[in-house]
């Protein structure tokens, strides 16, 4: 049974949001299309894309924003625009930078820029870590929240410096904003004050929303008039968008209308968690809906605990367990969703206490 098959034959499950299949998927898209008269785009040009387009730029505070196949090719491409308008191709990214950890060196194999990996892996960046580098830098790209670091965010004013050192110094600061939809009921701010002074933003259209796949950048008119155009000339010029942006479109308003539930039942379960002190949690306070949690033994036991629980109590408490940096220990990541916030608070307290069992055992 693959872990897809295993999840699913579960009834209680803590991450993420209730999954569909293809066919309910595709099923609540055809009615979506039905009830807006959704006509195809061609080539990302179309009355459904335009829309929803503007509809990011909006909520974000830009004049402008455009929809592309991934967020791959968004962010490096948006990066090397940033360098080239400020005559420098170096570029800083945190250690636990996407990236850097995902993208397989797509930036330096490819050409984009130059990277330069600043700060501690373990903390969010400080003006003080980008103000220690000597190097005149084209841009900076931030992701907020970190996922590789359980969610964390700089602090509001940490934030605003690094803004303004950005903006004293001529660099091009980019957001990394895969979950941005995740930070503002954290941080109890809207979203276009997260985003002012920020260049350009990426946002995905799949992660929290619950879309099939895509992203969207914006920026300035003219600066995502570029990035459309790059876009075309790396192969991100598929014909028809218009079913990525109606997975996204159809949900997208509720999702963002439930971020501060998530957020809410993320403040509960980390309350809950106390009771687990053997469950180390990261970060130690809830700054965004997921976290990550430490235990005391290896990955590979973690997740023999896991398949056990989900085959003989229909419990699935995360998906992929990683390595951590002592032996024999790990951790995993859990994001809030529709599956814990729906779920019974005395469901919750019987996983965690068959999951703390297991792990002594």
């Amino acid at each position: 049974m693959t872990d897809a098959e295993l999840q699913r034959s579960c009834h209680t499950v803590f991450p993420g949001h209730r999954a569909r299949t293809p066919a309910q998927m595709f099923a609540a898209m055809s009615v979506w299309c039905e009830q807006h008269g959704v006509e195809h785009d061609v080539y990302g040009s179309g009355a459904t894309i335009q829309a929803f387009e503007d509809k990011i730029a909006r909520l974000l505070g830009f004049e402008a924003a455009v929809f592309c196949v991934t967020g791959t090719m968004t962010q490096v491409t948006a990066l090397r625009l940033g360098c080239d308008d400020k005559g420098s191709p170096l570029v800083a990214l945190h250690p636990t930078s996407h990236i850097i950890v995902h993208e397989r060196s797509n930036y330096q194999l490819l050409g984009h820029f130059q990277a330069l990996q600043v700060g501690d892996r373990h903390r969010p960046w400080t003006v003080a870590d980008l103000a220690a580098v000597p190097d005149r830098l084209g841009a900076v790209s931030m992701e907020m929240p970190m996922r590789e670091i359980g969610g964390q965010n700089p602090a509001w004013d940490e934030l605003k410096a690094i803004k303004e050192h950005c903006r004293l110094r001529n660099v091009h600061l980019h957001m990394d904003g895969a979950r941005l939809w995740e930070c503002a009921a954290a941080y109890g701010k809207p979203l276009p004050e997260i985003a002012a002074g920020f260049d350009s933003v990426y946002v995905s259209m799949y992660k929290g929303i619950g879309g099939l796949g895509g992203a969207v950048l914006a920026g300035s008119r003219e600066f995502v008039a570029r990035a459309a155009e790059w876009f075309r000339r790396e192969g991100g010029n598929v014909i028809h968008r218009t079913p990525y942006v109606v997975a996204a479109a159809m949900q997208f308003d509720e999702r963002l209308q439930a971020m501060p539930a998530y957020f809410a039942r993320t403040v509960w379960l980390y309350d809950l968690l106390r009771d687990y002190p053997q469950l180390k949690v990261n970060p130690s306070a809830p700054q965004a809906n997921m976290l990550h949690l430490h235990l005391p033994v290896s990955r590979e036991r973690v997740l023999d605990i896991r398949d056990q629980l989900a085959r003989e109590h229909g419990i699935w408490l995360f998906g992929r367990a990683q390595h951590a940096a002592l032996p024999d220990t790990s951790y995993v990541e859990i994001y809030v969703g529709d599956n814990l916030l729906s779920a019974d608070d005395a469901a919750v307290r019987r996983a965690l206490d068959l999951f703390t069992t297991a792990l002594n055992t």
